[in-house]
């Protein structure tokens, strides 16, 4: 059997360029009985130990580096084990909220991760921040893009860092080209295919 796909929301606070913003972030988590990897840590590590429920964390994959993706990341690795995968792209944004750890491993373009029978490939997907990072897996007819991609368009591109039109070249390049039934699960909000966002990219 594949790998199944769980989801747990984490709410918590998004700061950047010196402004403060309430969210609810998806934890993706992929695995089965035995084993699991986890797609972005926001905010608090409880909940996502809670998720992980006492399996063997094979690595914590971090789609970018906006403090209410990654805050929880360096605690989870304590409570763990587990490796830190990070665009180093995105370190610059890493720095500010860990100024005394260091992510584990370079996340980068074909990265792959294998867990429960299932192949994840990283795609380098810059734009929301220069280090961002989907995760594509075939099998499961889904990708991963944290804020790269959302139900209804692009992800935000007005803060540092970012730029709209290098997020709107990944989302044709790279995402846009996958399967039209590709599931895509988000860093927050709703799920959405590929298909349905064709439309929504000018």
């Amino acid at each position: 059997m594949p790998a199944r796909i769980d989801k747990t929301v984490v709410s918590g606070v998004f700061s950047l360029d010196g402004q403060d913003f309430d969210v609810d972030n998806n934890v993706w988590l992929v695995g089965d009985d035995e084993t699991v990897l986890v797609i972005d840590a926001p905010h608090d590590a409880a909940p996502i130990l809670a998720a992980v429920a006492g399996r063997a964390l094979g690595a914590i994959v971090l789609t970018h580096g906006h403090n209410d993706h990654i805050t929880a990341a360096v605690a989870l690795r304590e409570a763990t084990g587990a490796p830190i995968w990070f665009n180093p792209a995105d370190r610059m944004l890493w720095d500010v909220v860990h100024p005394d750890a260091a992510p584990d491993h370079d996340l980068v373009e074909g990265t792959t991760f294998d867990v429960a029978g299932t192949q994840l490939v990283a795609m380098h997907t810059p734009g929301h921040s220069p280090g961002s990072t989907c995760l594509h897996a075939p099998e499961l007819g889904t990708v991963f893009t944290g804020d790269t991609l959302f139900c209804g368009g692009p992800g935000a591109t007005g803060r540092s860092y970012s730029d709209k039109p290098t997020i709107l070249t990944s989302i044709r390049e790279r995402l846009l080209t996958l399967d039209g039934d590709t599931v895509v699960r988000t860093g927050h909000g709703d799920d959405t295919t590929v298909a349905a966002e064709t439309g929504n990219i000018s």
